[in-house]
Formats: structure tokens, C-alpha cells, sequence
């Protein structure tokens, strides 16, 4: 990865979460939830793909939601093509990272800071996408 910002995603059927670094990699922050049907991507890859360019992205991490027994889902099946189609329309290869439990854990952080359930869901896979983004970037000053 080269100068510029890293992308975090959480994947998910209807609303994809994305969060983006500072350019020092340093921090992550929420930045956008995309929205979709869940049966065609075409217009969430293009609008990653916008992201990407708006804001020099040049790294992208994205959640692999795995299953705790190790059985591969349908949705982690999908995230891995998503992954691919972001390849092909941005030139960047996701690095994938296990995504267990984020949505739990962004939900549980929320909570402690007073948000209500329905206050959550406009920006919960977006604190999901910025878990995924700062486990990342902490593996990266190791």
C-alpha cells in the first residue's frame, strides 16, 4: 500500500459499512453507509470505487464475516466476490480480515455511549467498518 488513506468495509447484505483512515494511518473514522438490495452490487462497487478515488484511497481492508465454526457462508462467499469486483473496478486487492463479532462490538460501544437502538442503525456498519480498519492499522505499528 502507498501513500493515502485506508478503506475499512463491513460487508453485508443490505447496508456495507465503510470507514477510512487519516493519511498517517493512524486513526479510523466511520465515513459512509452504503445501501443496497443485496442482489445486484454494481452500484456499491461503483460507489466504493467513487470513494476510493475522492478520497486517495489506496489500501482496502474488508470484513470476512466467518462463521465460528468454520463453515464457509453465503455471506462471506458474496463478500469474497465483492472483494473481487472492487479489485477489478479500483486496482486495489481487499485484504480481508475475519470480521467476527464487530456488528456485537460496535453495538456494545454505542450502547455505553447512550446511543438507542434506533439511533444505531444509520451508522452501526460504519463503527463496524472502523473496528475492522483499527484492528488493521494497530497490526501495522506492531
Amino acid at each position: 500500500m502507498g501513500k493515502g488513506r485506508i478503506m475499512g468495509i463491513d460487508f453485508g447484505m443490505k447496508h456495507i459499512g465503510v470507514a477510512l483512515s487519516d493519511e498517517l494511518w493512524i486513526t479510523a473514522s466511520g465515513y459512509e453507509t452504503v445501501n443496497w438490495n443485496g442482489v445486484d452490487d454494481a452500484w456499491a462497487v461503483n460507489r466504493i470505487a467513487e470513494i476510493v478515488k475522492e478520497m486517495n484511497v489506496t489500501g482496502i481492508i474488508l470484513g470476512k464475516p466467518s462463521r465460528t465454526d468454520g463453515t464457509v457462508s453465503h455471506t462471506e462467499e458474496a463478500a469474497v466476490i465483492f472483494g473481487e469486483k472492487i479489485k477489478e473496478v479500483t486496482g486495489i486487492v481487499p485484504v480481508m480480515r475475519d470480521e467476527r463479532f464487530t456488528t456485537v462490538l460496535a453495538s456494545q460501544f454505542m450502547k455505553d455511549l447512550g446511543r438507542s437502538a434506533k439511533k444505531q442503525r444509520k451508522v452501526i456498519d460504519q463503527v463496524a467498518a472502523e473496528i475492522i480498519l483499527s484492528d488493521y492499522l494497530e497490526t501495522l505499528r506492531k
